[in-house]
């Protein structure tokens, strides 16, 4: 037997398990929340200019994308870290604040990197209580302890869908003790047109121990760049200055990354496209008799009788070419996610889910 022995808490881990490809056939892949419409034609425009220099190292700061964020969402730009997908920021954070016996809160349903990265930092998740699919704010501050460091809330949630407003956010925040972090994870902010709605970065401004994160994988459509970035504090962005890789985001990201923000135009049309086919997918759910929560991300939940037949309708739409996400692993294994697709997936979808609820009738 070796003598080699990670820290505790990594054996512990359940690696993240992303799409599934079958390569023998063509599958719709509505699995892993990406964007339906692809990235800007300015993002490709910028990403293959940037051909010419791989051989370089790319700006260890992300100076330039730095700062067209901070334009774009008036902010000061020393307040933004890059990161290799929101995930790395996420996952830093924990590598940074949390230590053995330390324990970390996120709410029952949350994103699974919460885990993972309290998990392999030697922490103890405690998730709280999720009635109704739901961040409960005062079932958050009850799992509060003196040994808790990050709370971790994903805002809109994934897979839920659902959102807490800024006046919720605002009230975990203030239960809060100063010296937990509170980290809002906003992946989805850009699908979200509701005047309740904050992405967090007032919080961030107004306070030292509040981080929001974002991403360029879903609504700008760079899922496979890897782009993330986080809005903090100063003496946050100096810890994670130090513990994040010198060269984590990469000439090609960078530049796809700063291009897309200055194509709105595009960004509009996929939060349009979004929102229009969210609305027919969940009509159509429904109207086979199936429940579909309302959701603020680009995909919707979908609840069936109990977990089998679940697995069944998984099978089934897999059979017929759909590639959905099986929950089981959020706790939620009587429920398939599925991301809104193009036109062309998403009524393939319907018309197999369909076929699937007429077999059991």
């Amino acid at each position: 037997m070796t003598a080699l022995h990670p820290k505790p808490g990594v054996l512990d881990l359940v690696p993240y398990v992303a799409a599934r490809a079958e390569p023998r056939r063509r599958l719709h892949l509505l699995s892993n929340n990406e964007s339906a419409i692809g990235p800007s034609q300015l993002a490709l425009e910028a990403f293959g200019a940037a051909s010419g220099e791989i051989h370089l190292y790319p700006d260890g700061g992300s100076q330039d994308l730095r700062d067209a964020l901070a334009q774009i969402h008036g902010l000061d730009a020393k307040r933004i870290v890059c990161g290799n997908g929101s995930d790395e920021l996420l996952t830093l954070l924990a590598h940074a604040y949390v230590q053995p016996a330390d324990e970390v809160v996120f709410s029952e349903h949350a994103f699974l990197v919460y885990r993972m990265a309290t998990l392999a930092s030697g922490g103890t998740p405690v998730a709280a209580p999720e009635p109704k699919l739901r961040v409960d704010v005062d079932a958050m501050l009850g799992a509060i302890t003196p040994r808790t460091r990050i709370v971790y809330i994903a805002n809109p949630n994934n897979p839920t869908g659902t959102y807490i407003s800024s006046s919720e956010l605002k009230r975990l925040h203030d239960g809060l003790p100063t010296n937990v972090l509170m980290v809002i994870d906003s992946a989805y902010a850009e699908y979200i047109a509701e005047d309740d709605y904050d992405p967090g970065i007032d919080l961030v401004s107004q306070n030292e121990n509040v981080v929001m994160t974002r991403t360029f994988s879903k609504a700008y459509g760079l899922a496979g760049l890897r782009v993330g970035w986080a809005y903090a504090p100063e003496d946050v962005v100096q810890v994670l200055d130090r513990v994040r890789g010198p060269f984590n985001v990469s000439i090609a990201a960078q530049r796809a990354a700063t291009a897309a923000l200055e194509d709105h135009a595009h960004l509009e049309s996929a939060i349009a496209h979004n929102s229009k086919w969210r609305g027919w997918l969940l009509q159509q759910v429904r109207r086979l008799g199936l429940r579909a929560d309302d959701s603020a991300g680009n995909f919707i939940l979908i609840h069936f009788a109990d977990a089998q037949t679940a697995r069944d309708a998984d099978a089934f739409l897999l059979e017929s070419g759909i590639a959905l996400r099986p929950v089981g692993a959020y706790g939620l294994p009587y429920c398939l996610r599925m991301t809104v697709g193009l036109e062309e997936a998403n009524r393939a979808a319907i018309a197999a889910l369909t076929q699937f609820v007429e077999t059991r009738q």
